[in-house]
């Protein structure tokens, strides 16, 4: 068979018109209508005339093509289709190329790239930095630069060990960020995945951190001394707007935050019902408050104090300090530290928790709805909000009822 008929100066030759060149067994130089200059092979395998390409000349020279050419022949001598081959060998290298990137992924790189991820789904810009702040203190400078699949019980360990009984709230919610951020690479592909036998048992290395021991409790003041602690506070010396904020607080069971920085723009026009918007909730989703006819005398109070006009929605805070912005909690800290409590804010939420659980026959499910509680699965929730509100608007009626009689026992409730 002839072989080695074409030279390089009548490859590079402008002179040859398209077609099909002949070097020898199977090797040709095409010639594209527009010019183009590439090597072909054809080969037969099974019966079936094939071809394959091997590249540009300006890529391959002449000598370089007759090499590729007799390693492909090679392949069929052997029984083996050098285009199957050739496209199995790019797989092959792909794949390595993509495991050998992955394993490149730090931790550090992938918790970063699951913060960015979900930034939609932070509670609030100040939860989003605060879980990666955690990450960045304790676990970073331990095993941040190790590829994520290398970070093991060990490493885990020694980031924690130090925080896992001196700050065992923090810790946990560190040792759950990171698991996170394995499960995050496992779903990416940069590393196996971790069974719950691997976390139980790194549960079991740090031991116990008492975590539940060692919940902070708010200090809460007898819900059967929650109305003349409000007569106190009213006939002191606090600002009238102070005092309007305090009791709405009490008889909402409303977080502090959330009566501190509430909008009139999330009270329906009748002032009968309250939606703290989902950014401003522990939750992060929107809660409605039905409101009592003593929560909404104080909205009535509130309007008048700002000199507002009492036919027209309102804008801006509805309890704000004289400069305009929301009080602070040490406002109202402060004004029970004065009466010499040691109560605070957020135990009244407690108050109102005990009286509906011993004082009446409220179902335990209203009762957490009422103070923003998560409580059974998604479609609980959901039939729980919306065959709620009607019920939790006696719940709160009797609330406040049960206050403003402590408050003035001779008034008729």
């Amino acid at each position: 068979m002839r072989h080695n008929l074409l030279t390089d100066a009548a490859v590079k030759s402008k002179n040859k018109a398209p077609g099909y060149y002949l070097d020898g067994r199977g090797l040709y130089l095409q010639i594209a209508p527009k010019g183009g200059r590439s090597w072909l092979l054809r080969y037969t395998m099974a019966g079936k005339t094939r071809e394959m390409g091997l590249g540009s000349i300006f890529d391959v020279g002449l000598a370089r093509a007759r090499e590729l050419a007799q390693q492909q022949r090679e392949l069929v001598a052997q029984g083996v289709d050098p285009i199957a081959h050739r496209d199995k060998l790019r797989v092959e290298r792909s794949v390595a190329e993509v495991q050998a990137a992955q394993a490149s992924v730090t931790f550090e790189a992938c918790a970063r790239e699951y913060h960015k991820a979900h930034v939609d789904n932070w509670k609030n810009a100040r939860h989003g930095d605060q879980w990666i702040n955690t990450l960045s203190t304790y676990v970073f400078p331990v095993c941040g630069k190790l590829p994520v699949g290398a970070v093991g019980k060990a490493e885990i360990q020694k980031a924690l060990l130090p925080i896992w009984k001196k700050k065992a709230e923090t810790a946990s919610r560190v040792f759950q960020r990171i698991r996170t951020v394995i499960n995050y690479g496992a779903a990416k592909d940069y590393c196996l995945g971790l069974d719950q036998e691997f976390w139980e048992q790194l549960k079991l290395a740090l031991g116990a951190n008492d975590r539940a021991r060692k919940v902070e409790h708010h200090p809460s003041c007898p819900h059967a001394e929650a109305g003349a602690l409000l007569a106190t506070v009213k006939a002191g010396t606090a600002t009238p707007m102070v005092k309007l904020a305090f009791e709405f607080i009490v008889l909402t069971g409303a977080r502090s935050g959330e009566a501190r920085g509430a909008q009139w723009s999330e009270f329906d026009a009748l002032l009968s019902s309250w939606t703290v918007p989902g950014e401003r909730m522990k939750a992060g989703r929107n809660h409605r408050v039905p409101l009592s006819r003593r929560a909404h005398e104080i909205l009535l109070e509130a309007r008048e104090l700002q000199g507002l006009d009492a036919t027209k929605p309102g804008e801006g805070l509805v309890f704000p300090n004289p400069a305009g912005k929301p009080y602070s909690d040490m406002v109202f800290t402060q004004l029970m530290r004065r009466m010499e409590l040691p109560y605070t804010m957020h135990g009244f939420r407690a108050s109102f928790r005990t009286w509906g659980m011993e004082e009446t026959q409220y179902p335990d499910e209203m009762l957490e709805f009422a103070l923003a509680h998560v409580v059974g699965d998604q479609t609980v929730r959901a039939y729980a909000r919306s065959d709620m509100v009607e019920r939790r608007k006696q719940l709160m009626e009797d609330w406040a009822a049960y206050v403003v009689h402590q408050m003035n026992p001779a008034a008729d409730s």
